[in-house]
């Protein structure tokens, strides 16, 4: 939908490059149809449509950012303007600056200001934060937030459970090439069991502490207990009652990554 920033989530190998690819027309299905805007991908109206950012992406490094843009804008019918790309992918202080001098996380902005060169109404991210710190993931995730205000859709592959949660209003999931998931996060949360409870451990563990009670994805890692249940208080009082020294306890609702392993690991939530 138009304004739109769709998370694609799935383990390695899921499909999720291949699903963008097929999309983008850079490889062909071996079986079905795809179209974008109700036209083969490779159409030249469907590319000058839709924009990119791929994992692997390159300039030439002697070209400053304002002459890159400028490049790329010369493949579009109804580019931006220079000044509004720049803008919009906050390098303005750069635009002068030669591609090889761009820190990493000024690359990656090159990169997406590049693939906005044309305005495109939907714009494809192959995992763009891969390799950026905390400060310019941010930074990053907020000019993509930025974008698909503008009325426009985004396509966003990503590993980091937190980012999708973040900015996607809708999030899909593929497993091993079938769709499993689609729904707005707080949706796909739901459908995990209610709560995650954490807390560290005073003392030892007794033997058979978690028999009998109703707890999965059951963790233990540095003195850490980590369980997800629909029966929080039950199962504390129940570990309270068999003597299992509890502290720093976190009770709170499954967050997106939880939700994502329940669905992909062969053990899904009922729906």
């Amino acid at each position: 939908m138009p304004g739109e920033v769709v998370a694609v989530l799935g383990p390695n190998g899921a499909g999720k490059t291949t699903a963008i690819s097929l999309m983008l027309g850079t490889r062909s299905p071996t079986a079905g149809t795809v179209r974008l805007f109700g036209l083969p991908p490779r159409d030249r109206r469907a590319r000058t449509l839709r924009g990119a950012m791929l994992q692997d992406s390159g300039v030439p490094g002697t070209l400053t950012v304002r002459e890159l843009v400028d490049l790329f804008r010369a493949y579009y019918p109804t580019p931006l303007d220079a000044s509004t790309v720049l803008g919009l992918a906050g390098l303005e202080a750069q635009a002068r600056t030669a591609a090889a001098k761009l820190s990493g996380g000024q690359r990656q902005r090159l990169y997406f200001a590049l693939a906005i060169c044309g305005d495109p109404p939907i714009l494809f991210l192959d995992e763009p934060t891969v390799a950026m710190d905390v400060a310019s993931r941010r930074a990053f995730l907020e000019t993509v937030v930025g974008y698909g205000e503008r009325g426009r859709t985004v396509v966003l592959t990503t590993h980091f459970m937190d980012e999708a949660d973040q900015v996607a209003k809708r999030v899909v999931v593929i497993d091993r090439g079938v769709l499993i998931a689609d729904a707005p996060p707080a949706v796909i949360k739901a459908r995990t069991a209610g709560k995650r409870v954490r807390f560290r451990l005073e003392g030892d563990l007794p033997r058979a502490a978690f028999d009998g009670l109703p707890v999965t994805g059951l963790e233990r890692s540095n003195g850490t207990i980590h369980f997800l249940s629909n029966e929080p208080e039950d199962v504390l009082a129940a570990l309270f009652a068999r003597r299992v020294g509890i502290r720093d306890l976190e009770v709170g609702g499954a967050d997106l990554e939880e939700a994502f392993l329940a669905l992909t690991s062969g053990k899904r939530a009922p729906a």
